[in-house]
């Protein structure tokens, strides 16, 4: 193992330092716009803008890239995301932090898709499943760190919208003194819904919904805690914890997937998640710590649907379409991620904190229902025929590289042999 993580050190820091910097920028912005007095309508138009532009750059990037290569790419894209953040400090104002964040996701979705796509060139095929394992928890502890960060200082002072332009900057530095060649042109992805949902109706119109429930809370749940009292400290752990518990969830959850009817261990979660919506709809507390737990208790469910939908869409998908259907399913989710956020910042306008989870719990009802519905018409796939479940970074954090990296190797022999 050691010998496989030598040569992919430096793409491993340099994805680490993209992550951290991603998590201050993303929980800095909702903090700090909730000081400043934004409504949360604006705010949540923060979460659609973020989006909008991480969608448009894992579907442009890679023509940037064949055009000017792998470094330079990389390198106008960091600089880029490090202006958004200090443009973000001058101008206060949501009519310049909406198309600001929509660059920065931009940018993030591009960064994060040239490290992987590097990543993956190096990788040895026999060694892919743990080093994307390895890169996944990476990943996961740089965006927790980079939001644990909020808990060392004041949200009023600058040191934030700095810091995240630093680490961004920083993140050059690891590809840009490569003396390795560049790797393949990016996958390019294209958008077949019709496709996707001959594939699998419970897939498209799942992860349509988790979209939606994962962008609204991702975008809010740092106004959510802010409004119910929480200090900075207890809205970074708000913000945190719920992806822990998503992360620590997901090996038991696949397992349980890998032996049931994936659409059976779809509903438990979505019912699992409804129940935590409904218990912070009525309770509302104030205390730091139930809102702890029940936010644990909502995170695991929440962020574990993702993978399970995935596989039940490749359980149906054609020998060697790993990346298309991953690719094209991460599409579906990311318009549901501009939905989302749309709709839980309306809410919360009109009836307060509550409209997040009135938006989450209705998405997580409506998984339910719609699955029952399909369980009814079509039969489960022969457990001989399932592939295996792929682990996967909670949030809003994957691109179709990440598809490429946690292709199984069956499924890249496969696809080589196609083409």
């Amino acid at each position: 193992m050691l010998v496989n993580l030598v040569p992919i050190s430096a793409l491993l820091f340099g994805s680490a330092l993209l992550m951290f910097a991603g998590g201050v920028n993303g929980l800095i912005l909702p903090v700090r716009g909730s000081l400043e007095g934004f409504s949360a309508f604006s705010l949540g138009l923060l979460g659609t803008g973020w989006a909008i532009g991480y969608v448009a750059g894992c579907l442009s990037v890679p023509r940037l890239v064949r055009r000017v290569g792998h470094i330079r790419s990389f390198t106008a894209l960091a600089a880029l995301a490090a202006i958004s953040i200090l443009m973000s400090l001058l101008l206060i104002t949501p009519y310049a932090w909406i198309p600001l964040r929509a660059l920065s996701g931009f940018c993030f979705a591009g960064a994060a898709m040239i490290v992987e796509s590097w990543l993956n060139e190096r990788t040895e095929q026999t060694a892919r499943g743990r080093i994307f394992g390895l890169y996944t928890m990476i990943n996961l502890g740089a965006s927790t760190l980079g939001q644990l960060s909020l808990t060392l200082g004041r949200a009023e002072a600058d040191t934030f919208f700095v810091l995240g332009a630093i680490v961004y900057c920083f993140a050059l530095v690891p590809l840009a003194i490569s003396s390795s060649a560049s790797p393949k042109p990016l996958v390019a992805v294209k958008l077949d819904v019709k496709a996707l949902w001959r594939n699998s109706p419970v897939a498209v119109f799942g992860i349509l919904m988790v979209g939606m429930s994962n962008g609204a809370f991702g975008t809010l749940s740092a106004v959510y805690a802010g409004k119910v009292g929480l200090l900075v400290s207890g809205v970074a752990l708000f913000v945190s914890v719920p992806i822990i518990a998503g992360a620590a969830a997901q090996i038991p959850v696949g397992t349980l997937s890998d032996r049931l009817d994936r659409r059976k261990v779809l509903i438990g979660l979505a019912v699992l998640a409804a129940a935590s919506d409904v218990l912070f709809l009525l309770l509302m507390p104030g205390s730091e710590t139930i809102n702890l737990a029940l936010v644990a208790v909502f995170g695991a469910p929440v962020f574990a649907m993702y993978p399970v939908i995935v596989a039940h869409a490749n359980d149906h998908a054609a020998p060697g379409a790993f990346i298309q259907t991953s690719g094209g399913l991460l599409m579906v989710y990311g318009i549901g991620s501009i939905i989302g956020p749309l709709l839980a910042g309306w809410g919360m306008s009109v009836a307060g904190a509550r409209g997040l989870f009135a938006v989450t719990l209705t998405a997580h009802v409506l998984i339910v229902l719609f699955a029952l519905w399909r369980m009814r018409v079509r039969a489960a796939v022969p457990e001989d025929q399932k592939g295996s479940f792929q682990v996967s970074a909670p949030g809003r954090t994957i691109t179709p590289e990440t598809a490429a990296l946690a292709e199984p190797e069956e499924e890249t022999e496969q696809r080589e042999e196609a083409a």
